[in-house]
């Protein structure tokens, strides 16, 4: 994609959507922390409804240690991987009150510290609450970024780094989430709906699925 073709891809993004948000549901940077650390391998459908009992009674990491390991493990069971997720969330939840002041720190390399969170969900906190201007790739990105061409690369690591040099102001801001939920509900995996996407004639994939078809 030419930098202009850029600029008009995001340019229709938003003003379909001039304000997306995550689809994660939490009250405050804690619970955000704890949410995405959750949804690695899951569906934010999923996590949101082991969650919201979870989060009525637990809003800060002092509360996460008193709830406990088989507390934590008994609300988040349907999601997968829940044990070692839920180990990871007691230990950064411990290392917050140990190092932090139970306080959730605003940097990369400080969230990156904590068990359970990498670069991705470190940029997701960072985004959502702290408000930087963070790409984090996950693997609607991922393909988003290939297929349309916006940001080719083989790791997350290598279409962050494209994203950081490609995506214009003033888009920075939200340029992931608009991303992630055209790969979650428009650029699908299986069978991208290109008959109903706003942005098909510029996009450089090859394979373009222009009809609907039957049956859906």
């Amino acid at each position: 994609m030419t930098k202009d073709q850029i600029f008009e891809f995001f340019r229709r993004l938003a003003e379909d959507n001039p304000e997306p948000e995550t689809e994660l549901e939490y009250g405050n940077c804690y619970q955000l922390v704890v949410a995405v650390a959750l949804s690695a391998q899951a569906t934010d459908v999923g996590v949101n409804k082991a969650t919201r009992a979870l989060f009525a009674k637990v809003e800060t990491p002092a509360q996460m240690i008193e709830l406990g390991l088989d507390g934590l493990i008994e609300h988040i069971k349907t999601i997968g991987l829940f044990n070692s997720k839920a180990k990871n969330v007691i230990a950064l939840s411990q290392l917050l009150i140990d190092d932090y002041g139970g306080e959730v720190p605003d940097t990369r390399e400080d969230l990156v510290r904590l068990p359970g969170v990498g670069r991705k969900t470190a940029n997701v906190v960072l985004n959502c609450w702290f408000r930087q201007e963070t790409f984090a790739v996950d693997t609607h990105i991922l393909r988003v970024g290939n297929r349309t061409g916006l940001a080719k690369g083989k790791t997350p690591e290598q279409v962050e780094a494209k994203l950081e040099k490609r995506v214009p102001q003033p888009f920075r801001l939200h340029a992931h989430h608009w991303l992630i939920l055209h790969g979650r509900y428009v650029c699908k995996a299986r069978t991208p709906e290109c008959w109903r996407c706003k942005v098909v004639d510029l996009c450089s994939y090859r394979k373009k699925v222009l009809e609907k078809p039957k049956g859906r």
